[in-house]
Order: structure tokens, then sequence, then C-alpha cells
């Protein structure tokens, strides 16, 4: 069978359930996987034969693909930041709106270094010491920044055992040490390792359940629930929480940084300013959506 048969057999099978772009790319990340074959590649090689073994690891591939399982956990990993992640059920599927949280993490610590490394007059700490990332998931955020920022100590923090070890395992795929913890945040008595945080991140369940029907069904279906939805009733109960173990654990002139539901930027922003939070930061992701936020901490 040629690759641009396989490439058609995607499109045509998974008509129901993507668009064609989206069945295309799903095609490229397999022919990526099983090949190692890039899209420059394809685009050389799409008349080429390949071997009947080949050609059935493709089919059992899409056969999955059709029930709309996502490609991430049929082939258990993901790709963000640069890095490899492998994922499962127990943890979300790495957004490429998150990696845009990183990157502005990465960037502040870094001019922050800049600001006041010779700053002999403010009273700061001239470099990021400790960074905690309240839900970790797959570790995607904290390991990236470990790999960006190795001069500081990274914790993780998530509630679900099968999800810390799957954060566990990516650590040691990437090289890198972090502190993994156990604990229940909106039960946490803001107490964890008894330590003051440079940076506290977390990209918490913000998708209230009025929202679910909008949804891609595939995401509704595999994903965990418990890293995604929070009530109607009170959709900030996260951000509220996390906001409050910050207020108590954040270093002086310490940096919090949250991804956030579009349609609740204002409402965020007004939690931090009524916390005490100054400079706080509203910011749109690369599709023009409210999607980050940044606030400090100067008792």
């Amino acid at each position: 069978m040629q690759l641009k048969q396989l490439a058609q057999n995607f499109k045509e099978s998974l008509s129901a359930i993507y668009q064609e772009d989206e069945s295309q790319a799903l095609f490229l990340v397999t022919l990526q996987y099983l090949l190692n074959y890039s899209r420059a590649d394809y685009s050389l090689k799409k008349d080429l034969e390949i071997a009947e073994e080949q050609a059935a690891k493709f089919l059992a591939i899409l056969k999955e693909l059709k029930t709309g399982r996502p490609i991430q956990y049929i082939l258990g990993e993901a790709h963000f930041y640069g890095f490899t992640f492998k994922v499962d059920e127990s943890v979300l599927i790495p957004r490429p709106e998150t990696e845009e949280l990183v990157e502005w993490i990465i960037e502040e610590v870094k001019n922050y270094d800049l600001r006041f490394t010779n700053d002999a007059i403010v009273n700061r700490q001239s470099s990021i010491k400790n960074i905690l990332d309240i839900g970790t998931g797959s570790g995607c955020i904290a390991i990236s920044l470990k790999k960006n920022l190795p001069n500081a100590n990274v914790y993780a923090l998530d509630i679900a055992e099968d999800t810390i070890e799957t954060a566990k395992k990516n650590a040691i795929l990437n090289n890198v040490e972090v502190g993994f913890i156990k604990d229940d945040i909106l039960q946490s008595q803001y107490s964890i390792l008894n330590t003051q945080y440079s940076v506290i991140v977390s990209n918490p369940p913000y998708i209230k359940e009025d929202e679910k029907p909008a949804m891609h069904q595939n995401v509704v279906a595999n994903e965990p629930h418990r890293a995604l939805f929070v009530s109607n009733e009170n959709p900030l109960i996260f951000y509220e929480t996390i906001a409050s173990f910050a207020l108590k654990n954040l270093a002086n002139n310490g940096l919090l940084f949250f991804e956030i539901n579009e349609y609740l930027g204002e409402q965020t922003v007004n939690l931090l300013k009524d916390k005490g939070f100054k400079n706080i930061e509203l910011k749109k992701d690369m599709q023009g959506k409210d999607r980050m936020i940044r606030a400090s901490y100067n008792p």
C-alpha cells in the first residue's frame, strides 16, 4: 500500500469525527511515530509502497482513532515544549496554550533576574529558588520549567497517585529532578514542605459543567474529568484556594501564574485584586483568548 493511500484511508475513515485537516494531522503524527517521517518526507515519498506489516500498524491505530480515542493515548506519548511526555487516561493531554504559559513564566523569571541582580535599593531576591506546580498532571509544566531553569528547585503537586506515577516517569524520561507531592489542594492546610516559593503556577480544572456540550466528544469521553470540570456554582474554587495558599507560601515579591477559563478572565483578575495581589496581568493566547494571568505578592 502506498503512503498516499493510507492518508486517504485516514481522511475517509475519520470524516465522521474529524475535519479533513485534523484527519491529515492525525495521519502525519502516526507517520512520524511509525516511520519517523516528517511532513516534508511525506511530500517527497507519498508514492512509496510500504510493507504489509507496516501498513497493518497504521490501520491498527486508525481503528482506535475511529472510536474517538485521542492519538496521544493510543501512542502513549505527547510532545510539549520540545519534550516528550508519557500520557495515559490518568492525565490530561498537554495543550499548546499551556506551552505559552510555560514560555511566559520562563521569560518573566529571566527578566526578574535581570531586573534585580544589580539592584541594591529594592530588597528583592535576585534569583528564583523554589517553584511549585499545583495540579501537575503529566508533569509537563514542572518538567519543562526545570529543563529551562535548572538552578531552581521544582516541586509538583497532584491529588491522584496514578497521575503522580505518570509524572514521575516523565521526570525520569526527561532527566530532571522534581519533587512530587501527593495532596488535595482544596483540603491542604497551607503548609506543604514548609517552603517559601518564588513561583507558584497552576493549570487547574476550570471548565464549567454547562460548557461540556460544546466540547469535542473525544475529550469528554476520554480525558480525566477531575482535571477538567468544575461546578457552575463555584467555577473559581481552585483559583480562590490556590490564591489563599499563595498568600501564605509565596516568597516576598513571588509570582503567581494561572491558566484560566477564557470566559472568566475578569472575575479571576478581580479575585486576585480582592486578595491583595499586585501587578496583575491578563494575557491572551495565540488565538486571542484570555488564557493566562500573572500576579505578584508584596506583603
